[in-house]
C-alpha cells in the first residue's frame, strides 16, 4: 500500500475521532476507492474503512447505504465482528429480526464475550416472538 493511502486512512481516523463526520466519509471514500483500484492494499484496512464510512451513514440515518458499507467490510473480512454487529443493529432497528438474530449470532461465533451483542440478541429473540404473538 502506498503511503499517501495510509496518510488518507489516518486523517479520515482523526477526523472520524474529532467527529467531523462529512470530511471523514469524504476521507474514507477516497481510501476506498483508492485501494480497489490500485488492488494493494491491506484488507483490515479496507474492512476498516467500510465499517466507518458505514457508521457515519448510520449516524445520519442513512440505513441502508450504512448496511452496503458494514457488508462490503464483512466480505474483505469474515472475522471482522464489529460490522457485522453494528449490521445487525440496522436490521434489527429495521424490523429484520431473523436476519439481525444471524448476524448477532455470528458475532457470539467470532468473539463469545462480546457483551452487546449478548444483549442484542436476547431482544431481538423476544422482540421476534412478541412480533409472533401479535401476528404481524
Amino acid at each position: 500500500m502506498e503511503n499517501s493511502e495510509l496518510k488518507i486512512l489516518q486523517k479520515a481516523h482523526e477526523e472520524f475521532n474529532s467527529k467531523n463526520y462529512k470530511r471523514a466519509e469524504e476521507l474514507y471514500t477516497q481510501f476506498i476507492e483508492s485501494c480497489t483500484k490500485s488492488r494493494d492494499c491491506n484488507g483490515q484496512d479496507l474492512a476498516i474503512a467500510y465499517n466507518n464510512r458505514g457508521q457515519v451513514k448510520y449516524l445520519r440515518v442513512d440505513f441502508y447505504e450504512a448496511m452496503d458499507d458494514y457488508t462490503s467490510a464483512i466480505h474483505i473480512n469474515r472475522q471482522f465482528e464489529v460490522p457485522l454487529y453494528n449490521r445487525g443493529l440496522i436490521r434489527y432497528r429495521l424490523g429484520f429480526f431473523k436476519e439481525a438474530e444471524g448476524d448477532f449470532r455470528r458475532v457470539l461465533e467470532l468473539n463469545p464475550d462480546f457483551k452487546d451483542a449478548k444483549e442484542s440478541l436476547n431482544q431481538t429473540l423476544l422482540d421476534r416472538e412478541e412480533k409472533v404473538k401479535r401476528g404481524y
